[in-house]
């Protein structure tokens, strides 16, 4: 499911989207930000797929093999411990993941082939291959283990899958980091006892409420956050403070200010953190250090009010 900070990831770039198209539509901005969160849980399901298909592509090739004419007896006698994979066979038969990827037309692997052959071809000439086809050990842990290191290797880091992905949807470019973190989450809480079920994409209604009650409080209130910041940046002029970190430094503010619930020390802390992969070299210091400022100055005036005890 998706987490606060991806939620903060995606306002971000949406923020940033409304400010420079100098764009006053909301409800045109509010919705490519809901889809764009959709259309991340569409590529986990796309990726849990493909691990299907490569598993499809090794039973096709023995199949195939099998009625050579001069099959060699490798080929008519091949170990199928990789199709036999009970990881596979969790994913191949979970009804929620068959039914969503036909519900939301998710074929991409039937009509782009060549990347499920792409993988497979890297997993087949591996090492990690050949040590896991021919161990003795035979469990689901250990076929658990193998399919999450396939995935590391020949899935996570492949430039042409990120390639791919990108011409597919141009917002999965900045998705693809943290759905493989997602995958291999999923990968490794698997039970041979349990089927697979996708869970919902948020972790509960208040972390959707979150999405676009962060945008719209970042949004409608931006200017009043700019002066802000202005008032406790004397010695900076606003040319020189990138963007990014400016519309973080707001959507901070915007925390602070109207989300009592939420640890000032927390929205310190996932900014920072944000501004570490979406910013420049840094920027995490100077977030940090305004940040800072803003949130004694806030304390000291009584404009921020948290509900809860150890909430600053």
């Amino acid at each position: 499911m998706i987490n606060r900070r991806h939620i903060r990831v995606k306002v971000m770039q949406s923020v940033y989207a409304i400010l420079q198209s100098k764009s006053d539509n909301l409800d045109i901005e509010e919705k490519f930000l809901l889809t764009s969160i959709d259309k991340m849980y569409d590529l986990y399901v796309v990726l849990l797929q493909l691990l299907v298909e490569v598993k499809n592509k090794e039973a096709n090739y023995i199949k195939i093999a099998k009625k050579k004419f001069l099959a060699t007896k490798e080929e008519l006698n091949p170990s199928t411990k990789f199709i036999d994979n009970q990881v596979f066979k969790l994913l191949e038969e979970s009804g929620s993941l068959n039914q969503y990827v036909t519900a939301n037309k998710l074929n991409f692997w039937k009509l782009d082939s060549e990347y499920t052959t792409e993988v497979w071809n890297k997993t087949k000439k591996s090492t990690l291959y050949q040590d896991y086809i021919n161990s003795n050990k035979s469990s689901f842990e250990d076929d658990k283990e193998f399919v999450i290191k396939m995935f590391k290797e020949f899935v996570a880091p492949n430039d042409k899958l990120a390639e791919y992905f990108e011409d597919k949807n141009i917002t999965w470019v900045d998705d693809i980091p943290f759905v493989n973190t997602w995958i291999v989450k999923s990968l490794t809480k698997l039970k041979s006892t349990s089927p697979f079920l996708l869970k919902e994409l948020y972790k509960d209604d208040d972390d959707k409420k979150f999405v676009l009650d962060l945008f719209r409080k970042v949004v409608l209130n931006q200017k009043e956050f700019e002066k802000d910041i202005i008032d406790r940046t004397p010695n900076w002029d606003t040319d020189r403070i990138a963007e990014i970190d400016m519309i973080l430094i707001k959507m901070a503010i915007a925390e602070f200010l109207k989300f009592p619930s939420i640890p000032a020390r927390v929205t310190i802390n996932e900014y920072i953190e944000i501004s570490k992969d979406y910013s420049t070299e840094k920027s995490s210091y100077f977030i940090n250090g305004v940040l800072d400022k803003i949130l004694k100055d806030f304390t000291t005036s009584k404009r921020i009010k948290k509900i809860g005890r150890g909430l600053l």
